[in-house]
């Protein structure tokens, strides 16, 4: 186990739960991923400083757990509102309706994609597929999947989140 003075950035308490997590993988390096969204979950996102410290952490470069990160689109890797808001834009989505969606979700917020609204509460952003093409056109707020949006629902959806 690696000494939290040499990781001034990550707390006691993520040192902690990412050596967990290491403790029953096959190697240090399997454990990337999982270290990331353990300092996210406390921070919101995860600032070079801290991917540095992980990447110390685990014994790997820093390119290589960036990358890592860059691939993964949960991990976000600058300032992100209370909720972020995933819309999906796969074919099948995008087929129902996703385009015009995402058009009456920036109106409605205020902001386009990549954004966050100026009170911090939401960051709008676009990804790939979120499994439920069947129920199409869907989004994400936070861990809530929601499937068949209407943009008239908006108001209500957008309403259970402070």
């Amino acid at each position: 186990m690696s000494e939290p003075a040499l990781i001034p950035v990550l707390s006691d308490e993520e040192v902690r739960e990412i050596e967990a997590e290491c403790a029953h993988l096959p190697d240090r390096k399997s454990a990337a991923i999982d270290a990331m969204m353990i300092v996210q979950r406390h921070r919101g996102w995860v600032s070079d400083e801290s991917l540095s410290a992980i990447a110390h952490l685990l014994g790997m470069s820093v390119e290589n757990l960036d990358s890592i990160a860059t691939f993964y689109n949960l991990i976000f890797r600058k300032p992100v509102g209370r909720h972020v808001v995933m819309v999906c834009d796969s074919v099948s989505c995008y087929v129902m309706g996703a385009d015009s969606l995402l058009k009456r979700i920036e109106a409605h917020l205020g902001i386009g994609l990549g954004q966050t609204t100026a009170d911090g509460r939401f960051t709008l952003l676009p990804i790939v597929c979120l499994g439920a093409c069947d129920k199409a056109p869907t989004m994400m707020i936070g861990d809530e999947l929601i499937e068949n949006v209407d943009a008239e629902q908006l108001d209500g959806i957008f309403g259970r989140f402070e």
